[in-house]
């Protein structure tokens, strides 16, 4: 099983999500961002990593030298559909891999998904992005 489903497992077992994870430094260095909907504590973060740290002591297979746990701050990264869904009328900043109309970035309203295409508003168009052009896409606090 590959590493961000057992990972998955393991952090939904506890009531949390996966935002995301990295892994660097040469795979030394495993970074875990996680959520839940009323946000994260550090307590939140101290119980993930004790359960993962003991978890991936089992799996002999994952070779990392430090973990790390957070939240996944003001600006998440938004990946799967349900993502796009639940922060729908919330501002969003998107990266595309191949330009649409001459442009890559967009910055706007997210009105949710409809199929396989994520919808921003801006200045009064709605923009049609395929979930597989995106590079990233994250949550645009105004600060």
């Amino acid at each position: 099983m590959e590493l961000q489903a057992l990972l998955e497992r393991v952090i939904s077992q506890l009531g949390y999500e996966l935002v995301d994870f990295e892994m660097s430094n040469r795979g030394k260095l495993l970074r875990l961002f996680i959520d839940k909907p009323e946000g994260i504590t550090l307590d939140d973060c101290v119980l993930v990593s004790n359960q993962v740290s003991h978890f991936l002591a089992v799996e002999n297979d994952v070779d990392y030298d430090r973990l790390e746990v957070s939240s996944p701050g003001m600006d998440r990264v938004l990946k799967k559909a349900a993502d796009f869904e639940r922060f729908k009328g919330t501002r969003i900043k998107v990266k595309l891999r191949v330009p649409i109309e001459g442009r890559k970035n967009f910055i706007g309203v997210l009105q949710g998904l409809d199929s396989d295409d994520v919808l921003v508003e801006r200045d009064g168009n709605t923009y049609r992005l395929a979930m597989a052009n995106i590079d990233k896409a994250r949550l645009d606090p105004e600060l």
